[in-house]
């Protein structure tokens, strides 16, 4: 069993959680999801106040559950436990964040057993839903946990170590030595780390082989937060900036808005990373030029977080899930052997603690 951290506690470099046998630990799992339930699941339909019935249900934030990216990853989680013990699953999708705290309730009031909530956007609508319904246990994704309160706990990744794996890679693989990163708003700390992490990585793979790599980082800010990981226009068209004054390698970071940045990459012949899961998988018109995603293992980790509910072993405060760098696939022959050789080395490191991002846990 993984360690749980204080409020005032940042996880070791080498803290790494149980994984469901089923879901290996290097590649995720990525199902589309099929025949989804109605929107939300009406009350009278189900039977989740029954005791022998065991109900999951899962929120969005400002997205949708087929985004190939985050949200869907984590509703993967949720329907692991339909296939494994027949759970009841449903999910909201939400388009207003004025709404966050009705779709909680929606679930909440139909005795559902388990409530995800998807996004740092939904902190404090899920912690409100925890203290009013305490025989809930609540999982909140990407959700950092100030202090800890029983039935309520938050999923977290070393996003800052993922970005820099990839910034790393991305360094190493560029021939015009200029590399870029389309994110939604750094005002989201997770995508802030992978930003900055991305650059801090490109930084580290410059000292170690003597180049000069120009990082170009750009977040989504000027649009309210209801578009800023929505908006794949502007994340193609930044993208295509960027390559305009030479970038060869695009990392998109910011849900529907970085697909729209790894796509025009990927279209344009450039190399593309994904991210939060092997968007190999979930971008397929970019997977010829796919050369890697920074991933947070989220489908395993919120199982992981649904079995401890139903087990009655269930933790609070903050549960840190792994996070790690995607394979090749394709471009497996156009990564020099040298280039594998060191990423190797710096994601063992990263694990050890003898490589630190220099990336603080939040926007300083």
């Amino acid at each position: 069993m993984p360690r749980l951290f204080g409020p005032n506690e940042n996880p070791p470099e080498t803290a790494r959680p149980s994984i469901p046998a089923e879901i290996p630990a290097t590649k995720s799992v990525v199902q589309k999801p099929t025949e989804p339930p109605p929107n939300p699941a009406p009350p009278s339909d189900r039977d989740c106040f029954k005791e022998e019935v065991f109900c999951v249900g899962l929120v969005t934030d400002v997205g949708k559950i087929n985004d190939k990216s985050f949200n869907q990853s984590a509703w993967e989680g949720v329907q692991v436990a339909e296939r494994e013990f027949g759970a009841i699953v449903n999910y909201i999708e939400t388009t207003d964040p004025r709404d966050y705290g009705k779709n909680i309730t929606t679930f909440s009031d139909a005795g559902y057993d388990v409530i995800v909530t998807v996004g740092f956007g939904m902190t404090e609508a899920t912690l409100v839903a925890a203290n009013e319904y305490p025989e809930i246990k609540f999982i909140g994704v990407d959700q950092f946990q100030e202090s800890e309160r029983p039935g309520l706990v938050g999923l977290n990744f070393p996003e800052d170590q993922a970005g820099f794996l990839v910034g790393a890679l991305a360094a190493m693989m560029s021939e015009s030595h200029k590399i870029g990163a389309v994110c939604g708003t750094d005002a989201v700390p997770p995508v802030w780390r992978f930003g900055e992490g991305y650059r801090a990585g490109a930084k580290y793979a410059d000292r170690v082989r003597g180049t000069r790599t120009d990082v170009f980082v750009v977040y989504h800010n000027d649009v309210g937060f209801d578009k800023t990981f929505t908006d794949p226009e502007w994340g193609a068209v930044t993208a295509k900036s960027m390559m305009d004054q030479g970038v060869d390698v695009v990392f998109g970071c910011g849900g529907n808005t970085g697909n729209g940045a790894i796509t025009a990459a990927a279209l344009a012949g450039k190399y593309a990373i994904g991210v939060d899961t092997d968007q190999y998988f979930t971008l397929p018109e970019a997977a010829p030029r796919m050369l890697s995603s920074a991933m947070k293992l989220i489908t395993p980790g919120v199982f992981d977080l649904i079995v401890r509910a139903r087990e009655g072993n269930f933790p609070s405060g903050n549960f840190y899930g792994p996070a790690g760098f995607a394979p090749y696939h394709e471009l497996e022959s156009e990564v020099p052997e040298d280039v594998k050789a060191e990423m190797e080395k710096i994601n063992a490191g990263l694990l050890n603690g003898s490589i630190k991002t220099g990336v603080p846990p939040a926007k300083p």
